[in-house]
């Protein structure tokens, strides 16, 4: 899971973030001798600190401690606020709200999130980049043709792919009705996955759900002509978002007005050819040409980052 050497994890261990909303409370034995509390014995409960009220017989009511003497929260001497005398007896103090903030506390707040900055320049989108015009005789094979933004390659594991600039969904188009295109091919992470994009008029671009980092295959079911693959500006987030209030900004174009481009949450059901990007996609306000930058400010929960992230939880369900 993604995890990093400053991952904040605040668990049951001491902190002082609280704003005394807690009732602490110690009992020692001691007395006290004008502005001086001697504690001779700390029997249980939290440290004593600077704040605490103190009670007991004698004691005078609106008593505090004001400071340390020779203690640090156990025995030893502490200023107080008023000249008071007990002779030895067991006392208590307990926290006082808004005069021992910041307070201790023992609840930690679990494992905390972090911010992921998705920073992405993308080539223009193409419409034939991933397969050249063509026509399919008869159904099958679609011959892939690196063009413009893409490139030919072989993959470490000797599998063949045309290879994008950045993950994207990929773009289908051909002049005969009804036509369902299966596309094959990675993600960022090498999963593999499927995806089946239906062009339902004649000549009539269609773009996919899912983001692909590179295309190993096509087919198409049927006969068509001018058929055509290429890529689009519907760009795949790097990390799961599956709500928009995950994300904190977007930026586009070198403008400081919040991008008023078109975001998909990640699609959380098991994975198949028709379901959507496993991750989410966002569609900038302004089309892509190499040199318009877009910079997304995404919160990430704790499930996807720190002690208990899941692969889930940071980068969506299995790919199919």
């Amino acid at each position: 899971m993604p995890q990093f050497s400053d991952d904040l994890f605040l668990g049951p261990a001491q902190t002082y973030m609280g704003l005394g909303l807690r009732p602490y409370t110690t009992t020692f034995t001691g007395s006290m001798a004008t502005t001086t509390l001697t504690v001779t014995a700390l029997l249980q409960g939290a440290p004593i600190v600077v704040g605490m009220y103190v009670d007991g017989s004698s004691v005078t009511d609106g008593t505090y401690i004001t400071g340390y003497g020779t203690g640090t929260g156990g025995t030893g001497t502490y200023t107080i606020n008023q000249s008071v005398t007990a002779s030895s007896t067991t006392m208590y103090a307990h926290g006082n709200i808004g005069l021992d903030d910041p307070s201790p506390m023992d609840l930690g707040v679990g494992p905390l999130g972090r911010v992921y900055i998705w920073d992405i320049m993308p080539q223009a989108a193409v419409t034939n980049n991933i397969a050249a015009s063509q026509t399919a005789a008869a159904a099958g094979a679609v011959t892939l043709t690196a063009g413009t933004s893409s490139k030919a390659i072989t993959t470490a594991s000797g599998v063949s792919v045309i290879q994008l600039d950045c993950p994207r969904a990929v773009k289908v188009n051909c002049s005969t009705t009804a036509r369902a295109f299966t596309i094959t091919g990675y993600d960022y992470y090498g999963q593999l996955m499927t995806e089946t994009i239906t062009v339902a008029v004649a000549g009539t671009a269609v773009t996919g759900k899912k983001a692909f980092f590179s295309v190993s295959g096509a087919t198409i079911a049927g006969s068509a002509t001018a058929v055509l693959i290429g890529t689009s500006d519907k760009l795949g987030i790097p990390v799961r978002v599956f709500n928009a209030g995950y994300i904190t900004s977007v930026k586009s174009n070198d403008t400081l007005a919040q991008d008023a481009g078109t975001f998909v949450a990640a699609d959380q059901n098991t994975a198949t050819a028709t379901t959507g990007d496993v991750r989410g996609t966002y569609t900038p306000a302004t089309a892509s040409d190499g040199i318009c930058r877009t910079v997304m400010t995404i919160a990430l929960p704790g499930i996807a980052v720190g002690p208990t992230a899941t692969r889930v939880g940071a980068l969506g369900v299995t790919q199919a």
